[in-house]
Formats: C-alpha cells, structure tokens, sequence
C-alpha cells in the first residue's frame, strides 16, 4: 500500500491521540492502518550503522536507510496530537471522567476484537494460550495495587523509556503503563504547563527506549510473530478491567501536593457505584462507548478501503 505524505502524517495524529489515553495503543493504531510493518523495520534500523554512515559524512544514505521521511511524517502527526489535544484530554479527566473511560473502553474492546477476528482462524493452540496469558496478566496487573514510580529525575526517564516501549506494542498502551506507574497525571499536566525539564527527561528516556526496546520486539516478531501478537492482542483485552468506568477506591496516598491518589480500585456495577460514590453518568458513558467503537469501525474501514485502492 502506497501511502501519501498527508496520509503518514494522518495516522501520526492518529498514533498520538491514542497514546495519550490509558489503554489505547499508537501500536494497535498501525496496525489497523497498515503501517506497522514498515514502522518496527524504520525504528529498528535506527543504530549503528545508520551513526557509522553519518558519521563518515553520507547524512543522505543514512536518512534513507531508515526511510526518514516516514519516520519525520510519523513523530510530526504524533507531536501535534500530543500538543493539541493534551489539554482537552487533562480537562475531560478533571471534569468527565466516567464518559471519557467509557469511550477508552469502546475504543479498546473493539480495537481487540477486530485483530483478534482479523488473525484467529490461522492461530494454534499455542497461540490461544498465549492469548489467555495476555489476558490474565493485564486483568492482575489492573486489579492490583499500582506502582509509584518516585517523581525524581530518574523515575520521569524510567517511565519514558518504559512508555514509549509500550506506544509501539499493539495491545500495550504507553499511557496504560503510566497510569501504573502513577506518573500518568503528572506527565500529562508537564504538557499542559510546558514544563521544559520534565519533558525534556522523559523525553530522553522515550528515546533510548525507543531504540533498544524496536529491535527486541523486532526479533520477537522475526522469530514467534502469531505468539507474541496473540500476547499482546490478550493483554489489550485484559486491560478493559482497569478503563471500566466505575471503580471504588481500595487504597490510595497522598502525593507531593497534598493531594490524594488513588492506588488500586476494583470495577464495580453502575448501581453499586452511585449507592457508593455518586452520579454515574449511566447514559453519557453509553455514548461514549458507542463513540469509541464507531470511531475504531470507521478507522479501520478506512484502511481497508485504501489496501482495496
């Protein structure tokens, strides 16, 4: 599939936007748009070689080697997404989180039941149980108690490394992994008030990450691709435990800000949510759902209709 620079450009938005939300993956993006491929290979040749050519002058052959311009397109769809819609994103979280977690959830079950239906009929056995494994790491890792990566210069490259590794795995959300880790809310307000160190160490991590962690997955997909797309078709499933909508609080702390933070919650009925907690927007997390499985149809037969052209 030939793709234009508008249309690269297009899905690096696309990638963005879903990297900034808890549960959805860019991955899972490019893949359904057909991109995945010719994105883990770019990545992946991003080394020694492509230094040792620069480094003797031939700057043309090593931007080609790792098909530059692609790769250019991609991160200046992703760094407008990250810009323009991480304050909207910030202030639906402060002020509609039960909708907005219920879209991430209408995104996400029907971004992995499409690959799962796409792939299926040609997995064995091996591969359901790798499937099943997904699925119950990410259902443990979303019911028990999240990890609180330390706010210091070290933990913020840590959680990078750690998220940017995650934003190419389809199944895998980097932002999943923050909100983990506990530094998702920090990050995300970083963006918001430009604050130039912190993003500038997370994104230093994002870098080393990204490269060491592209040629690992690449090995991975060389040697056991249907196993390790199934494990991560299994943990993208999985991970709806931790966007369900209504969650009780079990534990929580209080963060550098006086603020209190939850640290593990379990999902629980909408009934039993608003006889505990208060409003739960029953009907606006209805439609968010609805438009989170719209949007991922519409996506995907977008892509379909261009490998047809």
């Amino acid at each position: 599939m030939k793709l234009s620079g508008l249309g690269v450009y297009l899905r690096g938005i696309a990638m963005g936007a879903a990297d900034l939300v808890p549960g959805v993956s860019g991955g899972t993006v490019a893949l359904i748009t057909g991109i995945y491929g010719r994105l883990i290979s770019a990545i992946a040749s991003v080394g020694i070689d492509m230094l040792s050519l620069v480094l003797r002058g031939r700057i043309a052959e090593a931007y080609k080697a790792i098909d530059g311009n692609f790769l250019l397109l991609l991160a200046a769809g992703i760094g407008t997404a990250i810009v323009g819609f991480a304050a909207i994103l910030n202030w639906l979280l402060l002020h509609y989180p039960l909708p907005l977690w219920a879209t991430f959830s209408g995104l996400v079950l029907a971004s992995a039941l499409s690959l799962v239906k796409q792939n299926y009929r040609s997995w064995s056995l091996r591969d359901w149980s790798f499937f099943t494994i997904g699925v119950a790491v990410a259902v443990s890792v979303g019911l028990t108690q999240a990890i609180q990566m330390p706010l210091t210069p070290l933990g913020i490259f840590f959680a990078g490394s750690i998220a940017i590794s995650a934003m190419i795995l389809p199944g895998i959300s980097g932002s999943f992994l923050l909100l983990l880790m506990g530094v998702y809310q920090p990050i995300i307000a970083a963006v918001v008030n430009l604050e130039l160190v912190t993003l500038a160490l997370f994104a230093l991590g994002c870098g080393v990450g990204l490269i060491f962690f592209s040629k690992l997955l690449h090995r991975l997909l060389a040697v056991a691709e249907k196993a390790t797309m199934a494990t991560l078709f299994g943990f993208l499933l999985g991970s709806l435990v931790i966007l369900w909508p209504w969650q009780i609080t079990v534990s929580s702390v209080v963060d550098r800000h006086g603020d209190i933070r939850a640290v593990q919650t379990l999902p629980v009925s909408p009934t039993y949510y608003a006889q505990q907690v208060g409003d739960s927007m029953l009907l606006m997390c209805i439609g968010g759902f609805i438009v989170g499985v719209v949007a991922v149809r519409l996506l995907m037969s977008l892509s379909e209709n261009q490998r047809a052209d």
